[in-house]
């Protein structure tokens, strides 16, 4: 089964490129295009004018309809459908004290959900492989994928669930509700954000200031820095040599894995950036997602910090109804396994997914294992070694999500290894100069973590300055930790000083300046 590109370069095959071409002209607007800064420019002027809540989350809502359904009318009509069947069956599972009702309910609340995933994204992947089992020829269903259903699938799913169990109380207002589902920030790729975390702010006044602009547009341009600068610049190294590794070298083909390690963090990280800062100018504050993953020291840490609300849900919805780790080791094992192949496939129709999500339940089995085998320690050594242990194998496992079937993955393997020797060498040079950026923004993301204490100074503490303390406490916040109790570590620039003005007019330059020429929709947009 043939795989895209996943940056919107030539992968090397017709399919592919049709496939990326058809997502382009159908997706909801980029957050890197200007058609975006327009949209949300003339939001936020109508948010400032309007008077009172009501009037702007009603204003709100009808622009994340548009902005999901500009491209393509029908995409708001599968939005809807999920969303008034689960408006409908989460009334029905709380008003009912009859456990079968509430049952009947909810199945199929997860029946209907499930079915309409089902049908968009797996469709062709199971009536080919079933096909080729029995040895039939069946012909390919010609079914456009919707844009962000993974995502909004489980946010409306978890809504329901939690209904069920008594954990949230169903939303009598259908607009509140619809613009739950719809917010248009997290709608396309994430953060999943569940009803628990959304809902309870809507009683926000929505109106725009400029302390919560401060934090959000500085959040923003980090998740742009991101995308364009690293991630989208990558691209143009790494998919060349995924779609032919055979024509390099293994230095190159290993370069290449590490630059699509960088290019897919920078790319979903800098999504979740933007949307989490988008939000925070509107007034909602949205989960964190990323937690510097490539400072995970085992795949069990690597999991608290990668997808974060991907990987709570997993555990929330699967992995503990499932059994958890309380039926003993071996159901633990099981059920480790069942989740992470459930999580590979919920990323895509494609058994590489799947093999990705083996991969990673192997990791987490054989880290439990090891963690009730092995002594713990902090000794520096075993920290360093557990780091780059971490790091190769999600490397690895990266190889199989990344290629466009297991033949490809394999060579990869063979050509990093020495196995299959020949083909040329090809240094990208900014790869080498991307690089150090990144490892200095983790010290400071670190730095932050800490509270503004330095890993190399340990007995001493750095100062908060006055201009930090003022911003944050204006915007309800910390410094240079989370700009909400849900959201992720960062550091505000001294905007309010000459050379606060000056570091961010530079920041954008160079942005503006050594930005990749060739943008595309983030790589998360297919799943």
């Amino acid at each position: 089964m043939t795989r895209r590109s996943q940056s919107g370069h030539d992968d090397g095959t017709a399919d592919s490129d049709a496939t990326w071409l058809a997502l382009v002209l159908l997706a909801p607007m980029v957050f890197t295009s200007w058609n975006f800064v327009a949209f949300f420019a003339v939001l936020l002027a109508a948010m400032a004018l309007l008077p009172g809540r009501t009037p702007r989350q009603r204003f709100l809502l009808v622009a994340s309809s548009f902005f999901y359904g500009h491209s393509q009318a029908w995409y708001l009509l599968l939005l809807a459908t999920p969303s008034v069947i689960d408006y409908v069956c989460s009334i029905r599972i709380e008003d009912s004290d009859d456990e079968n009702v509430r049952k009947r309910w909810l199945r199929f609340s997860v029946i209907s959900n499930l079915g309409l995933l089902g049908y968009f994204k797996y469709a062709n992947f199971f009536a080919e492989n079933f096909a080729e089992l029995l040895g039939l020829n069946v012909k390919h269903f010609d079914i456009l994928l919707p844009v962000g259903i993974s995502f909004y699938t489980f946010k409306t799913l978890s809504y329901t669930i939690d209904v069920y169990r008594r954990e949230l109380k169903a939303c009598r207002d259908w607009a509140q509700y619809a613009m739950f589902v719809t917010y248009f920030p997290e709608l396309v790729a994430g953060p999943i954000v569940r009803a628990s975390v959304f809902l309870p702010q809507m009683g926000r006044s929505l109106k725009p200031s400029w302390s919560r602009a401060v934090v959000g547009s500085q959040v923003i341009l980090l998740g742009v820095t991101k995308k364009l600068l690293i991630a989208d610049r990558l691209a143009i190294f790494v998919d060349p040599v995924f779609a032919n590794p055979a024509l390099y070298d293994g230095f190159t083909v290993a370069t290449a894995v590490v630059a699509y390690s960088l290019q897919i963090y920078c790319d979903f990280s800098g999504y979740s950036d933007i949307a989490i800062g988008v939000s925070r100018i509107i007034g909602f504050d949205l989960p964190e997602n990323f937690d510097m993953p490539y400072i995970a020291t085992s795949i069990t840490d690597f999991w608290r910090r990668w997808h974060i609300t991907l990987s709570s849900w997993l555990r929330d919805y699967l992995y503990i109804p499932l059994g958890g780790n309380r039926k003993g080791p071996r159901r633990t094992m099981i059920n480790l396994f069942l989740t992470m192949l459930l999580g590979g496939l919920w990323h895509g129709a494609s058994w590489t997914f799947v093999f990705w999500g083996f991969l990673h339940g192997i990791g987490l089995a054989v880290h439990k294992q090891w963690m009730q085998m092995v002594p713990k320690s902090s000794s520096k050594l075993r920290v360093v070694f557990g780091w780059a242990t971490t790091y190769i194998f999600v490397c690895i496992a990266w190889v199989f999500f990344r290629a466009a079937d297991f033949g490809t993955a394999l060579l990869i393997l063979r050509k990093i290894v020495g196995v299959e020797g020949g083909g040329a060498r090809f240094v990208f040079l900014p790869l080498f100069l991307l690089l150090p950026l990144v490892v200095v923004a983790h010290m400071i993301g670190i730095s932050a973590a800490r509270h503004g204490r330095l890993p190399w100074l340990k007995p001493r503490r750095v100062a908060v300055p006055s201009w930090a303390r003022r911003v944050y406490a204006a915007a309800g916040s910390q410094f240079a930790v989370r700009p909400h109790a849900a959201a992720g570590i960062y550091v505000l620039l001294p905007l309010p000083s000459v050379v606060g003005t000056f570091v961010l007019t530079l920041w954008v330059l160079v942005v503006y300046l050594f930005a990749s020429l060739s943008t595309s929709p983030f790589i998360y947009f297919q799943f």
